[in-house]
């Protein structure tokens, strides 16, 4: 027999698995011809481009490549700087077991370090070391029983949570495009050095979209063919839009970047300038806060019913914080005395994460790399230095359960030379954390009633309180109610037992 039952539907984000991997790129590189012998590499970097990834049956695949720029002194007479440009590409295969192509996938890729290793005058090695932090998702819609109609004798024991339930995932694809100026006195021979970053990322929704905004910063170091090392700063808008229907201004967009592919190359149309484009991926995960009113537990006093059960996994009190920070310190650097600096990058690494009193606590360093034109020999050269940072950021109900993803951008930097060989560096950073935590539930999704069984027949149980008991336990156990024990025994609170205490418990007959 059928009980008329009044169901929910639930969109529930459930993580399937996690893995941390490291990638080893690595290949040969043929200095070109047209090109001078290398005796030594002044400075080597890259940006990673993802170009496919793949979830697959048990593994997920990631293929892309690393654009790898070397900065490098010349075997010739003047001992000129020059630079070559490659790609280094790769493919993973990771073990996710329970992974199917129905599923979504979260990514964190990071360019570790690349080593350049000269194995003759006109053939080098790179090797790239990738760090990669995979989740793997499951957007699955659950339906199950949030309340019963006209059963006044079935007693129920309901619960409710707050869970943050998947609206939709939406991806698209944009096109960062400029002509980068020069000046007009510098005429392009080489790109030297290409940084990459994404920064200032806003969202806002409309109309069943999701306006995805940032502005991608280039850095580039190049040679003119004079032989002059030049510096160029440049800043892309970046915007797309993401269809996702039902989407609200109280949604919350969780909105990750990632590379595809870039192109540089001198502008054919326009004289001292350099045409970039960067194809970029969006995506964009909604959630929004929703109140279950959740059936924890349920009998009836006069029937016997079939119920069927399941755990799920929902997540619960995701935010998305922000923590702006501000650094000033003295980088001391004899070597800069009377030198000229011609470009500087920041790598920021967070080194220890920790939970206390309702705040993360970061510990990291900032890797500072400096690349300068030496005072003394006119040459070009390049020195490190690690500054050590910790902030703090405000997250109520954080604990060591809660799952944490940083971001760390540099949205400013500025070196001042007090020409003893010491900078005053400023920089800002914002540290910007995803956080999340999984519970698991356990929901009704089917109930029925069954043919009575023949039962011994009485109308009263006298039962002494076990410890761990509970009202609702002992009245499912003798297929009694709360009210009925509650009114024989003249018990005021219900949650107020004592172990040994003697009850006496109506039987429904």
């Amino acid at each position: 027999m059928a009980i008329e039952t009044l169901k929910e539907n639930l969109c529930v984000n459930q993580i399937i698995g996690k893995a941390k991997e490291n990638i080893i790129a690595e290949g040969d590189v043929i200095i070109p011809d047209i090109k001078p012998d290398i005796l030594s590499t002044i400075n080597t970097n890259g940006t990673v481009c993802i170009y496919k990834k793949e979830i697959l049956d048990g593994k997920i695949r990631i293929d892309g490549g690393v654009q790898v720029y070397i900065m490098y002194l010349a075997d010739d007479e003047n001992s000129t700087v020059r630079g070559i440009n490659t790609v280094i590409d790769f493919t993973k295969v990771i073990d996710m077991e329970n992974s199917n192509p129905n599923m979504n996938m979260e990514s964190i890729i990071n360019l570790n370090n690349i080593e350049c290793k000269i194995l003759n005058g006109r053939k080098v090695n790179i090797k790239t070391n990738i760090d990669i932090d995979i989740t793997v998702y499951s957007n699955e819609n659950i339906e199950f029983i949030k309340d019963i109609e006209n059963r006044e004798d079935i007693q129920i024991l309901n619960t409710s949570a707050i869970i943050d339930s998947l609206v939709g995932t939406g991806i698209t694809k944009v096109y960062a495009k400029d002509t980068m100026t020069m000046e007009n006195t510098d005429n392009l021979a080489e790109i030297l050095k290409v940084n990459l970053n994404i920064i200032n990322k806003e969202t806002k929704t409309s109309y069943n979209k999701v306006l995805a905004k940032s502005d991608m910063v280039v850095n580039l170091v190049y040679l003119t063919d004079d032989n002059r090392i030049k510096e160029l700063n440049w800043q892309i808008p970046v915007m797309g839009f993401v269809d996702m229907p039902s989407v609200s201004d109280d949604s919350l967009c969780n909105v990750s970047y990632e590379i595809k592919n870039m192109l540089l190359k001198p502008n054919s149309v326009e004289e001292h300038s350099i045409y970039i484009e960067v194809e970029i991926e969006i995506t964009c995960n909604v959630f929004e806060k929703k109140e279950l009113n959740i059936i924890q537990d349920l009998y009836s006093p006069t029937e016997n019913l079939d119920i069927s059960q399941k755990n799920i996994t929902v997540m619960q009190d995701k935010q998305i914080l922000n923590n702006k920070t501000s650094l000033t310190e003295k980088i001391v650097i004899p070597e800069l005395q009377n030198s000229k600096i011609c470009n500087s990058e920041i790598i920021p690494k967070i080194i220890k994460q920790n939970i206390y009193n309702d705040k993360i606590i970061y510990d990291g360093e900032l890797e500072v790399k400096i690349l300068y034109i030496s005072g003394l020999t006119n040459r070009l050269d390049l020195r490190t230095q690690t500054i050590p940072f910790s902030c703090n950021l405000d997250c109520p109900g954080a604990s060591s359960n809660s799952n944490i993803n940083t971001n760390i951008e540099i949205t400013t930097k500025q070196f001042s030379e007090a020409g003893d060989g010491s900078i005053e560096a400023n920089v800002d950073l914002n540290v910007i954390s995803d956080i999340s935590k999984m519970i698991e539930i356990k929901v009704v999704d089917n109930l029925a009633i069954l043919e009575n069984e023949d039962e011994n027949i009485y109308s009263i149980v006298v039962y002494f309180v076990k410890p761990g008991d509970t009202l609702w336990n002992i009245a499912k156990k003798f297929k009694s109610t709360i009210n009925a024990i509650t009114s024989v025994n003249g018990i005021e609170d219900e949650n107020r037992l004592s172990v040994g205490q003697q009850l006496f418990i109506p039987k429904f007959v």
